[in-house]
């Protein structure tokens, strides 16, 4: 079984940040990030000269950078596309990847995609050929895989187990490693009436690679994983709970929409690195601010290249 360590330039407790166009250059200047993660289907990788110019300055540096996949549909019934397979590998060989990243969904079948990270049945039956989906990936990556639980509208009615049982059964079965959303298990608790204590208990942590964060929003009683809104007390508080039962190699901040100043994102940053280190020790990395750039955070909002809209070619909704 594969837990991660030494993943992320040998740190423990190495806090990251989703990479996207709109905020790189944000991102090369915001203090204490150890790692990064990137959207796989987003990134040219034929030539290493083809990687964004700000991904290159990551690299030089000496910051991991973890592609991200969104398509592959490991969930589902069919086998996975060998090209897209190769297409994630070949990113992670571009980039240098200490590991890859994907969804325990399905987004396709019978040639029709879905648009959208779905939940998978949560039965033997889809047990038996999702292990194989996994296999089929990880003897196709040159990496390890780490697999992580999506945020769900719905769930299937004949399920056999719970999520937690669900992934600790896949992971004892393949050696899969974990991607845990917090955010997403908070989705569940809202959502689908998840004990979260219960899960946190049931998931094998010591497979845990690193731990996604992000922001939601509650419309109507349903919680919505928007990524375009502040983390909340109740996602920070599952990683608290995460962290006292065992503390993970990383863990790492998603925004995809609605960018705030860059003040904003290092104090997320930082109230994540609290859960892990203690409020001291995140608030010296806070006061080192931004890469020797004088003046306030919130003048550094930017990019190298302005993308407006959202990132092209990812799903909408679902969790990522």
């Amino acid at each position: 079984m594969s837990t991660g360590n030494g993943l992320f330039g040998g740190k423990s407790g190495a806090v990251g940040i989703g990479w996207r166009p709109e905020i790189d250059l944000t991102v090369e200047r915001l203090a204490g990030v150890d790692f990064v993660e990137v959207i796989a289907e987003n990134v040219c990788a034929d030539h290493p000269d083809h990687l964004p110019a700000s991904l290159r300055v990551l690299r030089a540096r000496g910051t991991a950078v973890v592609p991200h996949g969104v398509s592959l549909g490991l969930g589902g019934a069919d086998r996975p596309d060998p090209e897209r397979l190769a297409r994630l590998a070949e990113v992670a060989a571009a980039v240098e990847a200490p590991l890859v990243s994907e969804h325990l969904a399905f987004v396709r079948a019978g040639g029709m995609e879905a648009g959208h990270l779905l939940p998978v049945p949560r039965t033997r039956a889809a047990l038996r050929v999702i292990a194989e989906n996994v296999r089929v990936a990880q003897d196709s990556l040159p990496v390890p895989l780490a697999l992580e639980n999506p945020a769900t509208l719905f769930a299937w009615p004949d399920n056999e187990m719970t999520e937690g049982q669900f992934l600790a059964e896949l992971v004892a079965m393949t050696g899969v490693s974990l991607l845990v959303d917090v955010a997403n298990l908070h989705t569940e608790r809202v959502n689908h009436g998840m004990d979260v204590a219960a899960a946190l208990d049931t998931l094998p942590l010591e497979a845990v690679a690193y731990v996604h964060v992000a922001g939601g929003v509650l419309t109507d009683g349903i919680w919505h994983d928007t990524h375009a809104h502040p983390v909340s007390d109740e996602v920070l508080d599952i990683l608290g709970m995460l962290c006292e039962r065992h503390r993970p190699p990383g863990v790492l901040l998603e925004r995809d929409a609605a960018f705030p100043p860059a003040d904003e994102l290092q104090g997320e940053l930082t109230a994540i690195r609290s859960r892990l280190d203690g409020t001291a020790a995140a608030a010296a990395v806070e006061a080192g601010s931004i890469r020797g750039i004088p003046g306030p955070l919130g003048e550094l909002t930017g990019s190298r290249t302005e993308v407006p809209g959202a990132l092209g070619g990812v799903p909408a909704g679902g969790g990522r």
